[in-house]
């Protein structure tokens, strides 16, 4: 190490990580349905990769500068070193949490931990050998910076285990306040103490050195005592650190004031520095908030994505951004010249691309419209993108100019353009106007376009203004009191760990994901009623919410609207509606592989479910009924489960016995998971959905079958599965257009307008089986309800070997007693039992498949072998 102030050479891993990092976070933003864990990955892929390598390398640089050192090249190497390391630790986080490697997170934390524990380890040393500097408080922020990054690793590697409430509300927020507040924000506020002033190109405060050192006990207090209290439930001491925290930020930030007061914000860079700080403000206050606000940890966990989008787009993306459009040309140097020819196209359009962002941001916080929040968010997007690009060309402008300016070449060139125009100004306006005006395109109904206004007769001119939340299935409060003529607003926010919506009289939010919010206006209430969750079951699981007119003596509930049942008259058949093809309920031979690896799709489609009736039903790869697995005992099944649908939903496989905490969670929209088990013993096992109401999800069409073969299963001629369900249909659809989901009315009251095998009523009437006399038939039978059992019966035919739930009551005519010349003429079967029946046609004829309770069989679970 040497005292030269001779400017450090550039390393080439110095920001090309990150810009991979933001790079990176473009692609899984647009793939993120795809992508499992997106939301995750996306706060991640911004505060761990981009702005966590940032932070180790400006840090190191500027550490450097202000105590007049210069690191030798084995020092650079070593920093070469800890930059990988913690892109290799970040990269194994990126990939093990999504796709629940639970070792590979622990060594990718590991590795990120060791960088930056060895960071810190550098900055100390640096500071014990270097002369004494003004500036020595700021390289004390980033070793204290560097003291908390492994507390806070330890804490996400232990999130990723699946830790139960409370404790996962707990240690979750105890991870943001250490590494957000601690790692990021005490780095962001060391380097601020000098960078600040730079960037607005004026004098510092004289007061910025001593505040920043006043203030640095109180935000590392802060930090621990708000990371102590979470961990140990103690909510008081929570509160104490955060406000501790909040008032250190105001203490130190007291030196900023000076600085922007006399120049202002000039240049791309401050502003976007400056707006980040804001949006970082904001989230600590709502974060505060939560704290005293919040009902338990749950619902504060259930909240933190949503704050930690802010934190990633509002404050993360941006003081990145910010920095380095002013950091990458000063850095690579050149003269003036070359500094002015990078600045010239770092600094183009600031107007539109500091303003789009901050007021697309606040829309998106906002209790807009839903897909107002999704055009505004993606305008946001586009905008901070537009600086990647920029960032490149701004470099290769800067050394570019510099090779010329060394050469004793002539430099020309504009001047660098002005951060504020009139005419960035209107193109900002047109973009957000544009952004708007699309989302309320795509669904007018939210902001209540086309709806009548409430009469004068009618309407005090008042509104009622209510916060709802959910709880488990409830929504809370369960009652709203309303004067009459008072327009009612409700702020819906999903406090719970599945989608939901309110639906109030013709009024109805977007289906909103676990921690979004959304206004819903009811208009004018003049009488009682009753809103509701319309996801189907939700419903019939108690998610209500009466709404009371303060001079109305009745309950919504006495008016009828109350009633879960709802169950209305069965659909009606179609007359000569034709099925263009059946499910194939063919069953292929056990396969010789051991290890059966599949992926379910979870999707929500219109599907034809009797001839020319349609409904839109949950499937597992887009299908009537599930697909049918089969192996053999002992094999090994790995099911990736994609959620492509709208709602939350799960998988529970009975041919496999293990806990079903982990296996059998609940996943968002857009997420996936991995469900290994391994087959112990042969059957006719179900498989289904798990996700409450259970009930609904399995009659909507989230079943299946999974076929293990009994040891020594003697060969036939045809296999067959059938898998009984049943349909509640809530409308007479005779398209693909007019399908509507489960009427969960009438699957509460058990009254099914089809019964079915694989999914669709009668299809095999209209596709018989085909075999020929004399050949061997076996059917494989699964009752997946949910609710009604099946007596399996081939008309004409009589079974001589019947086998269930894992034993032979008869093989080829010899019963378990040893009774010879025995015959069967029902498989009986309850909801979610299995077996197989086989049989030999003696002739040619056309023999009848019904289920034997003959309402059922006359519902549509039905169909007819054709024997040649």
């Amino acid at each position: 190490m040497t005292s030269s102030p001779t400017r450090p050479r550039r390393r080439g891993l110095r920001d090309r990580i990150a810009l991979a990092w933001l790079a990176a976070l473009l692609v899984v933003m647009l793939a993120h349905p795809w992508v499992p864990q997106g939301t995750w990955l996306m706060i991640h892929l911004v505060l761990l990769g981009a702005l966590t390598h940032s932070a180790l390398v400006w840090s190191e640089h500027f550490a450097h500068t202000l105590l007049h050192t210069v690191p030798d090249d084995g020092s650079r190497r070593r920093l070469d070193a800890r930059i990988q390391l913690l892109a290799l630790g970040s990269l194994a986080v990126f990939v093990g949490y999504p796709l629940a490697w639970w070792p590979l997170v622990v060594a990718g934390a590991t590795a990120v931990a060791v960088s930056v524990t060895w960071h810190g380890a550098h900055l100390v040393a640096v500071t014990r050998s270097s002369l004494p500097s003004r500036f020595r408080v700021v390289v004390r922020y980033y070793i204290a910076a560097a003291c908390m990054l492994p507390v806070g690793a330890a804490l996400g590697a232990a999130l990723a285990f699946g830790l139960p409430e409370p404790w996962f509300g707990r240690v979750l927020v105890a991870h943001v306040i250490v590494q957000v507040g601690g790692w990021i924000g005490l780095t962001v506020t060391g380097t601020l103490v000098t960078f600040w002033p730079t960037m607005l190109r004026t004098r510092m405060d004289d007061r910025a050195a001593p505040l920043a050192a006043q203030a640095l006990p109180v935000l590392v207090g802060g930090v621990l005592a708000t990371a102590t209290g979470a961990l140990v439930d103690w909510r008081w001491l929570v509160l104490l650190g955060m406000v501790a925290y909040l008032a250190g930020l105001v203490w130190w930030g007291r030196a900023l004031w000076a600085p922007m007061r006399r120049k202002g914000f000039r240049e791309f860079a401050p502003a976007s520095v400056g707006f980040a700080l804001l949006w970082a403000a904001v989230s600590l206050v709502w974060l505060t908030a939560l704290v005293a606000l919040g009902d338990g940890w749950a619902t504060i966990a259930a909240r933190l994505p949503l704050l930690g989008g802010l934190l990633a787009g509002g404050f993360g993306a941006q003081i990145l951004l910010g920095a380095l459009t002013y950091l990458i040309p000063s850095v690579i140097g050149g003269g003036p010249s070359a500094v002015r020819a990078g600045q010239r196209v770092l600094h183009r359009w600031t107007t539109f691309r500091i303003v789009v962002p901050q007021i697309a941001i606040l829309l998106w916080l906002l209790p807009s419209p839903s897909w107002v929040r999704v055009t505004a968010s993606s305008l946001a997007v586009f905008t901070l993108a537009m600086a990647l690009p920029l960032l490149v060309r701004g470099a290769i402008a800067t050394a570019k100019t510099a090779r010329i300016v060394r050469s004793g070449g002539e430099v020309v060139g504009d001047d660098v353009p002005r951060a504020w125009t009139g005419n960035g100004l209107i193109a900002a306006a047109t973009a957000l106007v544009l952004a708007v005006t699309v989302g309320v395109a795509v669904d007018p109904g939210a902001v209540r376009l086309g709806q009548a206004p409430a009469t004068a007769s009618t309407a005090t001119g008042q509104t009622t203004r209510v916060e709802v939340r959910v709880e488990g299935m409830h929504f809370v409060p369960a009652r709203i009191e309303v004067p009459t003529g008072n327009r009612l607003i409700v702020a819906f926010t999903n406090t719970g760990d599945d989608v939901h919506d309110l639906v109030i009289g013709t009024a109805r939010t977007a289906r909103l994901a676990p921690g979004e919010s959304a206004e819903l206006d009811a208009g004018v209430i003049t009488a009682s009623s009753t809103g509701w969750c319309s996801v189907p079951g939700h419903r019939q699981m108690g998610m209500t919410l009466e709404v009371a007119v303060d001079d109305d003596p009745h309950s919504a509930t006495a008016h009828g609207e109350g009633s879960t049942a709802g169950a209305g008259a069965a659909v009606a058949a179609v007359p000569d509606a034709t099925l263009a093809s059946p499910v194939d309920p063919v069953l292929p031979p056990a396969a010789d592989e051991r290890v059966h690896r599949v992926t379910f799709t979870v999707t929500e489609v219109p599907l034809e479910v009797a001839p020319g009736l349609w409904q839109t039903r949950w499937t597992f790869n887009g299908g009537p009924v599930g697909p049918t697995l089969r192996g053999k005992v002992g094999d090994e099944f790995e099911v990736t489960l994609v959620n492509d649908g709208s709602m939350g939903h799960s998988i529970d496989f009975h041919a496999g016995a293990l806990a079903p905490d982990e296996p059998m969670r609940t996943i968002a929209p857009g997420e996936r998971l991995v469900y290994r088990f391994t087959a112990e013993r042969s059957g006719v096992w179900m498989y289904h959905c798990s996700t409450a109401p259970m009930s609904t999800h399995i009659a909507a069409g989230m079943h299946g079958a999974v076929v293990i073969d009994p040891e020594g299963l003697d060969p036939v001629d045809h296999e067959f599965v059938m898998v009984q369900s049943e349909l509640y249909l809530a409308n007479a659809a005779h398209s693909a257009d007019e399908a509507q989901e489960i009427d969960a009315g009438k699957l509460a009251a058990e009254t099914p307008d089809r019964v079915v095998f694989n999914g669709v009523a009668d299809q095999y009437l209209q596709h018989p089986l085909r075999v020929r006399a004399g050949e061997r038939v076996r059917f494989w039978v699964l009752a997946a309800g949910p609710n009604r059992a099946t007596s399996f019966h081939v008309v004409g035919g009589q079974f001589d070997t019947v086998w269930t739930e894992g034993t032979y009551l008869l093989r080829g005519g010899v019963a378990s007693d040893g009774a010879t010349d025995g015959g069967a003429q029902v498989l009986p079967l309850l909801a979610a039992q299995g077996g197989f029946v086989e049989l030999t046609f003696p002739e040619a004829g056309h023999y009848k498949f019904v289920n034997h309770v003959m309402l059922d069989a006359e519902r549509g679970a039905r169909g007819i072998v054709e024997v040649q």
